[in-house]
């Protein structure tokens, strides 16, 4: 079973995503905000990401940046979820390793579709 890391800082949002996940039959485990991010990710190393990027402190650029330098996840499909929908934050979260980028709101058919497009999720 696939394992994903929802990283969100608003706690009903990541919650959500979780659920939805399960829905698709993606074991995943909430961090809500960066510094959980960073100690989940030495934990366990997951299939796949999801990152948001506007949090308080350290943002979800360096989370990634950081996640890179991680041995074992070096090349972790990251997939971004934002509300900003700036050409600026696509191209920055491409730059550092982003496999896509989605904008919120989240529904289960957008999830099914990334994870898919991304090669995670078979089709």
């Amino acid at each position: 079973m696939l394992d994903a890391l929802i990283v969100d800082d608003n706690r009903g949002l990541a919650d959500m995503i979780v659920l939805m996940m399960d829905m698709l039959g993606v074991s995943a485990r909430a961090a809500y905000g960066s510094r959980s991010a960073l100690m989940a990710l030495e934990e366990k190393v997951p299939d796949v990401v999801f990152l948001d990027i506007n949090m308080p402190g350290v943002d979800g650029f360096e989370v990634l940046s950081y996640l890179r330098r991680i041995p074992g996840c070096e090349e972790t499909p990251v997939i971004v979820v934002t509300s900003d929908d700036q050409p600026e934050t696509a191209s920055r979260a491409r730059e550092l390793g982003a496999v896509k980028l989605i904008v919120k709101p989240i529904t289960v058919e957008i999830l099914e579709n990334v994870l898919k497009q991304a090669g995670i999720l078979d089709s």
